[in-house]
């Protein structure tokens, strides 16, 4: 049994250094890594790059708290639990943060892109769009475009040279130092087995220098190799791995818990002033550790989110 990749909770936080361009595991509310998070948060990192295909409650967290200053998506909320992102917006309004602003598909293709190495993905996507209206460039205007971690241009136009399609747009792949990833099972070695649906995290994990994979469960290697074709991210592809259950509340995990509304629309409600967020922190994030943010929902809370093993999720009473 391997156990070399097994790191806590506070190192996978401390492997995220103050600049870092960084990715998560999930879609809007479901899946997310909030116990890293929360330690993100708790560390005071400074100056993160968020590159993600959407945003959700976790960029919403750490936008507010002010580790932040690039974000590159197409959008951020809490679905029917808030509907945009309040803190993201603030930032915006006030020139705290610069927001780069590609289409859903434009990220997920960039993504893909760097998963298969390559320096860039060919689309027709968003054509016609302010997307590419080169005024809305906002790193080039901010004088980012370094062509290393940041790439020299946003797009480029090109005609389809092979079979006179029209234009093209060229966007860059996506340049990730560290891949946070919050999935149901890890094997001992790093293998992973995600429940439900995907998303980008197998683009995500290629696409980073650094994966960390945080579960639910740490199993042996073994389980996962008698049904090799349920796993959806190999070994070699994960740096480092650690095990924290309910580590993606308030956000959901298919077939364990349910999303937590309630804590998503209080959050909402309460952090659309930067006072609001730093009351909302202080309750809920600084001096706890994941235990005692556990204890602090308390386990009727936690048992009430508890999904049906048959159904994969808490049917309603």
């Amino acid at each position: 049994m391997s156990t070399n990749k097994r790191i806590t909770l506070q190192q996978a936080a401390e492997i995220v250094k103050n600049g870092s361009s960084l990715t998560f595991s999930g879609f809007t509310i479901w899946r997310r890594p909030f116990a890293i998070v929360y330690e993100l948060i708790r560390q005071r990192r400074r100056g993160l790059h968020l590159i993600e295909v959407n945003g959700g409650p976790q960029t919403e967290f750490l936008v507010g708290a002010g580790c932040v200053d690039i974000w590159e998506s197409c959008w951020v909320g809490h679905e029917l639990y808030g509907k945009y992102g309040a803190n993201l917006s603030r930032k915006v309004g006030k020139k705290e943060i610069l927001v780069e602003d590609y289409s859903h598909a434009e990220m997920m293709f960039r993504f893909a892109a760097a998963a298969q190495g390559a320096p860039y993905a060919v689309t027709q996507t968003s054509l016609g769009t302010d997307i590419h209206n080169p005024e809305f460039d906002m790193l080039g205007r901010a004088g980012k475009r370094d062509g290393k971690r940041i790439a020299k241009q946003k797009y480029i136009f090109a005609d389809d040279p092979f079979f006179d399609a029209g234009p093209q747009v060229l966007i860059p792949a996506v340049k990730i130092d560290v891949a946070i990833l919050c999935v149901q099972q890890v094997g001992e070695e790093g293998t992973v087995r995600v429940a439900g649906q995907l998303y980008s995290d197998p683009e995500a994990a290629r696409a980073a220098d650094i994966t960390i994979v945080m579960a639910e469960e740490i199993v042996p290697e073994e389980y996962l190799r008698r049904h090799a074709d349920h796993n959806t991210i190999p070994s070699f592809e994960v740096d480092y791995i650690l095990e924290c259950p309910f580590g993606a509340h308030p956000t959901g995990s298919f077939g364990g818990y349910d999303v937590d509304g309630a804590f998503l629309k209080d959050f909402y409600a309460r952090t659309r002033t930067q006072e609001g967020f730093d009351a909302f922190a202080e309750e809920w994030i600084f001096g706890l550790d994941h235990v005692g943010y556990l204890e602090k929902l308390g386990w009727p809370r936690m048992l009430n989110l508890r999904a049906n093993t048959a159904l994969n999720y808490r049917p309603r009473k």
